[in-house]
């Protein structure tokens, strides 16, 4: 395969969310709208088909494909929720080739093994996507920082496929860090997720609302600290100082905006809590570890979403 070849020309993306139009309107805007795809099933693909995004206040419109119709891409973006995890595995068949990347910034620790038992680990390359405020309602996503994305390889895996990317993200200017240990910042994003996102659900409030004095901000702490234990019976050895470095990047965020749970809670739809708090209980029960904040967030979630 020449060097040119090898480069990143044809991106595909699963899902429209928050992330999935965030990074889309980014590769458009550096790559021309001919150089991604959103695969999709079909029924979606003829819906929104001639559709107008506003991004950040600006008209959007991007090519749109059925799954069955895909082709192979150079790159491979996976930016669905976890409840939608399953059905991506199947919508994203004809998007790989041989040497396609694949990445997934949805939120937890599993989705690029359950991604790797389905089409292998050699090409995917793990990825955290954090330190973004990006708010998505109907047509129209809003945000005030783009965060970065943290990528990195762990043993056995290819490290030409790392290149690639970082050229290519180098190319488009998408904001990145290349990470050595790339298990520990993921497991640094799951604890802050599990403590912020939950609790912007459950007590339907904003990144500012969980960082003020109160039970939120407290109950936030502890389904964080119960993270923080069970990471390091892990082997994952993370400190009360990423903590306190994760709270720092909170107070960054646009203090009105709330994470995706919040939004789940807004739009009356399916949380990522079985991926969250369910994780976290599973674990705790496998190392003996107590974990009674988060048992109580999954409670608290499950009856809210009954109320829907």
């Amino acid at each position: 395969m020449s060097e040119n070849n090898h480069n990143i020309h044809k991106i595909s993306i699963i899902g429209m969310g928050a992330l999935g139009l965030l990074y889309g309107a980014h590769i458009v805007k550096h790559k021309g709208a001919d150089a991604l795809t959103y695969v999709m099933d079909k029924e979606r693909a003829v819906k929104y088909q001639d559709r107008d995004f506003l991004v950040n206040g600006e008209t959007m419109r991007f090519h749109l494909t059925a799954a069955e119709d895909a082709k192979p891409a150079d790159l491979l973006m996976v930016a669905v929720k976890y409840t939608g995890l399953k059905a991506a595995l199947d919508e994203m068949k004809n998007c790989i080739g041989p040497d396609t990347i694949i990445i997934s910034v949805l939120n937890g620790i599993s989705s690029e093994e359950i991604i790797g038992e389905r089409y292998g680990k050699d090409n995917i390359i793990y990825t955290v996507a954090q330190g973004m405020d990006a708010m998505k309602f109907g047509d129209r996503l809003q945000y005030t920082r783009m965060g970065e994305l943290h990528i990195g390889i762990i043993k056995g895996q290819k490290e030409e496929n790392l290149d690639r990317l970082t050229a290519f993200f180098d190319e488009i200017e998408m904001p990145y860090v290349k990470e050595e240990d790339i298990l520990y910042r993921m497991w640094s994003k799951f604890m802050l997720n599990v403590g912020v996102n939950q609790t912007c659900m459950v007590y339907g409030t904003t990144y500012a609302g969980v960082l003020a004095k109160g039970e939120a901000n407290r109950t936030m702490f502890a389904a964080m600290r119960e993270v923080l234990a069970i990471a390091n019976a892990e082997g994952i050895g993370l400190s009360e100082q990423v903590i306190n470095q994760y709270m720092e990047i909170l107070k960054t965020l646009n203090p009105e905006s709330t994470p995706s749970m919040g939004q789940d809670r807004i739009n009356k739809k399916p949380s990522e809590v079985d991926m969250f708090a369910g994780t976290v209980m599973e674990l705790g029960r496998r190392h003996g570890i107590h974990v009674p904040a988060n048992e109580f967030l999954y409670d608290r979630v499950k009856e809210i979403e009954k109320e829907y």
